[in-house]
């Protein structure tokens, strides 16, 4: 089978608030989307075998910098590519790798949390920062944030500043997810779920996504969807690897929808 996909693995938390173990996860993501208690088909039929993915390996990361480095790296194969993270400030050189690439792009950020911090504890690189960065040096076209639910007065102020579309949970609907025209980066941190359906994250926050309304998030999605990272699962709080086997079935459905709007872009 041609190799479709670019995978990589970015090894790296150190800018993690409250608790470390995202950077545990690229290989364990690995383990269960091969895991013999499922198969390999997408929910639109398509078969999605390991060997659908050109997989780069997983880096381990001293220098945060260098994250934008690999990713340039990987993507000068002219494929699509995905990145199993890691905590969510790895977003931040990743689209710079792509912006490079494709110009501005629009990015799907799903999560339970904005991360538009100016700075978080002192550090403007922050798993709390990286949208801030990515919309002040203008590598996004637009921005819609989905699943939203710990907005602070000045994330408010910032979303409001660097024009982004927030979809709070709160007022969460399918049909309130707009169009895309591409082309389009998934960012998705696991703990836009609820963690009844993702124990394995450092923070909980009640009141989330279930795992349908995820995938269906990503099957509305008809633009060319050029890249994707899954961030923020925290093998060490997993209960029975649920979390795990939910992070390889979204892996799935994004690769399968990468694959059904492939496009020239």
């Amino acid at each position: 089978m041609q190799d479709r996909i670019v995978l990589q693995g970015i090894l790296y938390d150190k800018k993690s608030s409250f608790l470390r173990g995202a950077g545990l996860a690229p290989p364990l993501i690995r383990e269960a989307y091969q895991s013999d208690s499922a198969n390999y088909f997408a929910e639109n039929g398509m078969e999605l075998r390991p060997e659908i993915f050109n997989d780069a390996g997983d880096f381990s990361i001293e220098n945060y910098f260098d994250i934008e480095k690999i990713t340039a790296n990987n993507l000068a194969k002219n494929l699509p590519l995905i990145t199993l993270g890691g905590d969510h400030s790895i977003t931040y050189p990743i689209i710079k790798s792509f912006c490079n690439v494709y110009g501005p792009i629009e990015i799907l950020h799903i999560d339970a949390h904005a991360d538009l911090y100016e700075e978080f504890e002192g550090d403007k690189f922050s798993h709390a920062c990286p949208f801030a960065r990515i919309m002040e040096n203008k590598l996004a076209s637009r921005l819609v944030q989905v699943g939203v639910r710990t907005l602070s007065t000045h994330q408010r102020e910032q979303a409001k500043k660097y024009d982004v579309e927030i979809v709070e949970m709160q007022n969460f609907s399918l049909n309130s997810i707009p169009k895309f025209i591409g082309p389009v980066y998934i960012s998705l941190d696991i703990d836009a779920l609820d963690p009844a359906f993702t124990p394995g994250v450092s923070h909980h926050e009640p009141g989330g996504l279930n795992t349908r309304q995820v995938i269906d998030i990503i099957q509305k999605i008809k633009a060319p969807i050029v890249g994707a990272d899954i961030v923020e699962y925290n093998p060490t709080r997993d209960i029975n690897d649920m979390t795990a086997m939910v992070c390889a079935k979204l892996l799935k459905e994004i690769t399968s929808s990468i694959l059904k709007n492939k496009s020239t872009v």
